[in-house]
């Protein structure tokens, strides 16, 4: 999943990046407010983590604004902010949930995941299609009892596929979900990592090519 961070904390950015990338998420970071207003104008992400205290526009007026646009990006203000009234005032401003600083990365871990899958109108971690079984939480997929090797990339990957089962996605929204403005990679790795999935998968999931557009995942035939 793509994941902006918008922290003027140099350190907290840095560590909190770092972590979600070492899951296998694409993260942009900006420490400017008014910097991050203008990316979140163009760039659709599918979580923004925001702090409230911010140089040249605060995380509040940035919120605003992207409600405002008529964004329903799901929003987890970061802020050292603990008062009660704070708390209340960026829900009612938009904010989808809320963590104090400092915080354990067990707990930010649980409240993102939370807040991806509420996006994609899932109830529960654990996705069950056929014979595959997929489970956010333990970071985890198996088809039967065999435990799939997914490296971070593939196992995103999966993810973004599942979550749009039996509809079609494009190579650009995948691309734009699985790699951050860093990353050099472009549609060549995005087939590499299809056909490595679909080797891994086998019967158990099929993921089809659609013709100069991108891919569709369905449900297989549930055999071995």
């Amino acid at each position: 999943m793509r994941i902006l961070v918008v922290e003027d904390d140099a350190d907290l950015a840095d560590a909190v990046t770092r972590h979600l990338r070492r899951d296998g998420h694409a993260v942009d970071w900006e420490h400017d407010g008014e910097s991050a207003d203008d990316i979140l104008g163009y760039q659709q992400y599918d979580l923004v983590l925001l702090d409230i205290g911010l140089p040249n526009m605060s995380g509040f007026d940035i919120l605003r604004r992207l409600r405002s646009r008529g964004h329903a990006t799901p929003v987890m203000m970061l802020t050292a902010r603990s008062e009660v009234e704070d708390r209340v005032d960026a829900l009612d401003v938009g904010a989808d949930d809320y963590l104090p600083k400092p915080f354990d990365f067990r707990e930010f871990d649980a409240r993102c995941r939370a807040l991806l899958r509420r996006a994609q109108g899932l109830a529960s971690n654990v996705t069950t299609v056929g014979r595959l079984v997929f489970d956010r939480a333990a970071r985890s997929a198996r088809i039967g009892d065999e435990e799939l090797h997914l490296p971070n990339r593939e196992f995103r990957l999966l993810e973004i596929l599942i979550g749009r089962l039996g509809k079609a996605i494009s190579k650009e929204q995948i691309s734009a979900q699985l790699f951050d403005f860093d990353d050099e990679a472009g549609m060549n790795a995005i087939e590499l990592y299809v056909g490595r999935l679909r080797r891994k998968l086998g019967s158990a999931i099929t993921i089809r090519t659609i013709r100069g557009f991108g891919y569709m995942a369905e449900a297989g035939d549930g055999s071995a």
